[in-house]
């Protein structure tokens, strides 16, 4: 089955605490699982940004909710426990537990008051029933700005002379850890009718491998008879490793092609490249940086 919503998951993770035990979220999730049937493939489903499982937030999120509200209370960081309050609104056998539900405890309307309000008193418009938590809509955000920086990118990098776009390959090239030195990568690129090999960059610093280049500044698709031409030279250097970089795009025979093969030939297409430069800050500068904290619970206990 799909993976619940965090509100799907706050009345399960209320009744778990219903013995009255101190639960780790750990503990939580496992038994979560079990109730809502997910498979492994399900809870190892991530974030967009990679760095945390979907299921592990939405049960995070589910019990910062319900410790607003005052139905459950954090002894020390990672656990939870009823209060008495919980105890008392589970009593009357709810069917779910919603944000609006929660709207009845005046903890919780003054915890979402303050969530709508900016530091200058303005109001700030949210869903009032989201199905995504606060750092799934952030990330959500992230990944679309991302993508619209990534196609403007690529636009503007298509408008560039041939010159430049193998300036850029050295310099991305460069900030991706290859090459021994800017000198040696200044003169890998640009060495065009080589057999049709556009340059040669060490793969790392100590120069133990060679990867032979191809750099493209292309409008149409790369097929598998250009790809078929780059493989040709490498064989006549006897290379094992290939790059080639476009601005468009590769055909599904060329990708095939590449994926049986002997050496091993990575495709770099517009997409992907825009992505690298985003990544690794080529071209585009930071504009805004926001830090998502939590309280240190361990911080706050005394001995």
């Amino acid at each position: 089955m799909p993976i619940p919503d965090f509100q799907s998951i706050m009345l399960p993770l209320l009744c778990l605490a219903n013995d009255e035990e101190i639960w780790t979220l750990g503990d939580a999730r496992k038994s979560l699982a079990a109730v809502f049937e997910l498979s492994n493939e399900e809870l190892g489903e991530l974030l967009p940004s990679g760095r945390q499982r979907r299921f592990d937030n939405r049960v995070a999120w589910a019990k910062v909710y319900l410790e607003q509200a005052g139905l459950l209370v954090s002894p020390k960081r990672g656990r939870y426990q009823i209060t008495p309050e919980g105890m008392a609104f589970l009593a009357t056998n709810p069917n779910k537990i919603t944000i609006a539900a929660l709207n009845q405890f005046e903890k919780f309307r003054t915890f979402r008051l303050s969530a709508k309000t900016n530091k200058n008193g303005q109001e700030v418009i949210f869903s009032p029933e989201p199905t995504e938590t606060p750092e799934e809509l952030l990330e959500q955000s992230y990944q679309r700005i991302n993508e619209e920086l990534a196609g403007s990118l690529l636009e503007q990098v298509k408008q560039c002379s041939p010159t430049f776009f193998e300036n850029l390959v050295v310099e991305l090239l460069l900030k991706m850890g290859y090459g021994r030195n800017r000198v040696e990568a200044g003169k890998a690129i640009g060495r065009s009718g080589d057999e049709g090999i556009d340059g040669i960059i060490s793969e790392d610093r100590l120069g133990l491998e060679a990867i032979y280049i191809q750099a493209k500044r292309w409008t149409g698709c790369v097929g598998r008879p250009e790809i078929q031409k780059f493989v040709g030279a490498l064989h006549g250097k006897r290379a094992r490793k290939g790059v080639f970089i476009t601005t468009s795009t590769f055909s599904s025979d060329a990708r095939d092609y590449v994926s049986h093969i002997d050496p091993r030939v990575v495709l770099i297409d517009g997409a992907q490249l825009s992505e690298y430069m985003i990544e690794h800050n080529l071209g585009v500068s930071v504009k805004a940086i926001y830090e998502v904290k939590r309280i240190d619970t361990d911080f706050f206990i005394e001995e």
